[in-house]
């Protein structure tokens, strides 16, 4: 039986004045020897979780447990390797990975011997006295690897530590590091990854932790018991990831229509519709998947559709949610099917498509809130401002600005109201 290293009880996280939850009520146990993934959709809480583990942040509820201790501040016995490389550019690479060994009042010959050895476990023996500068991107991020298992942390954490590198070099640090840890040849205890990209995620871990977007919860965990190394062509493989997929959109989709519900005043008297999410989804973008399905006599995998055009997860989803809000698919299991207004859409000229568009949206809680409210004033004028702050009661604040933006571009295009960019003002022309 595995020893149970960390455990996560009722973590929930505010940011902000309107006390919004990033993450709510996440339980979570890691046992020792365990390699897990945290996926989820981009903005979803994933390096939240992370830092609170780490220590870096303090719960707003809840707590966590690591190695028989509670977590208050930052915890010593942990490492993270970061997306962007993080070295100091004035030092070289021996002296960026004697870092954290210095810290930790280590004598200068044994900091200087332990450096020397993990620059050559991670493959930069002879580069020693390079700067950060004259390395590639994937040797700096080496170097990263190499300062953070300098310290022999108990937990290894890692926050989308592939995703600033090209495929090739990234995938060759996947299984070099897959080496180590299968090999044993890393003195840690667990290994946190945080990623929006499936593939990776099923590639490395024994599990893979599901969160749903913010307020983050967990949906599901998903055992790999495939063994190391693994190949991305297997059935196996495949099926997995095709899973994973058929779980974050049904989670999206079920959040989708959780929004769509209403909501009951205070007065208790009538019903009011809650304002729904508006995802980053260019109107370009949604014609063409629309036309691609189209193509595909209706139907598509998502998963495939992503290998198709090169798409992680994190990119595609909100095209999908996007055309799902639209009523243009409906998605079962993983895979996306063409309404009939969404084939009537395709088909149709500009004008009627735009037509259509217009429709939909009108049957949008978020864009009949702001129709609403247009159609009242008497100059059908209101400041982009005001609509920010009634959302940030119902969207997380971070995030404000980029779903403003997706509101002003959908109903724009379909001549639902105009906007003046520099009065920032959105208005129904007469």
């Amino acid at each position: 039986m595995k020893k149970e290293f960390i455990k996560v009880t009722g973590l929930t996280k505010y940011f902000g004045e309107n006390k919004v939850p990033t993450i709510e009520n996440i339980n979570l146990t890691i046992n020792q020897g365990e390699f897990i993934a945290i996926l989820g959709p981009s903005g979803s809480g994933k390096s939240t979780i992370l830092r609170a583990i780490t220590g870096l942040i303090e719960p707003s509820e809840g707590e966590i447990i690591f190695d028989g201790k509670k977590v208050s501040g930052v915890n010593p016995y942990v490492s993270i390797v970061f997306q962007t490389f993080a070295l100091y550019p004035w030092l070289t690479v021996l002296e960026n990975v004697e870092l954290g060994l210095k810290a930790k009042g280590f004598p200068k010959e044994y900091t200087r011997r332990k450096a020397e050895e993990l620059i050559d476990l991670i493959g930069l023996d002879g580069f020693e006295e390079a700067y950060p500068k004259e390395l590639s991107g994937g040797m700096r991020q080496r170097v990263g690897f190499a300062r953070a298992l300098a310290v022999e942390p108990k937990l290894l954490c890692m926050d989308e530590p592939f995703s600033a590198l090209d495929f090739l070099t990234a995938e060759n640090l996947r299984t070099e590091l897959i080496d180590l840890w299968t090999d044993k040849r890393m003195p840690i205890k667990s290994i946190i990854m945080i990623t929006h990209a499936i593939e990776d995620a099923v590639l490395m871990a024994d599990r893979i932790v599901i969160l749903s977007k913010q307020p983050a919860g967990i949906v599901t965990e998903i055992k790999v018991e495939l063994p190391h190394p693994r190949n991305r062509k297997s059935p196996e493989f495949e099926n997995i990831v095709d899973n994973i997929y058929g779980v974050i959109t049904k989670g999206q989709f079920n959040e989708l229509e959780k929004d769509k519900t209403e909501i009951p005043l205070n007065d208790g008297t009538k019903n009011i519709d809650k304002p729904v999410l508006i995802p980053k989804a260019p109107i370009g973008v949604l014609s063409g998947l629309l036309e691609m399905i189209d193509d595909n006599n209706g139907e598509m995998d998502i998963y495939q559709l992503g290998r198709d055009l090169m798409m992680e997860i994190n990119d595609l989803l909100p095209n999908i949610e996007g055309l799902g809000l639209l009523d243009f698919i409906k998605i079962k299991e993983g895979d996306i099917f063409i309404t009939d207004v969404g084939l009537k859409f395709v088909e149709a000229d500009i004008d009627e498509s735009k037509t259509i568009f217009k429709e939909q949206l009108e049957e949008i809680s978020t864009f009949r809130l702001i129709m609403n409210v247009l159609g009242n004033k008497k100059n059908h004028t209101m400041k982009e401002e005001f609509f920010k702050e009634i959302f940030i009661g119902h969207f997380p604040e971070e995030q404000i600005d980029v779903i403003m933006d997706s509101i002003i571009d959908w109903g724009r295009y379909a001549e639902l109201f105009s906007y003046d960019g520099d009065s920032e003002e959105l208005y129904i022309e007469d």
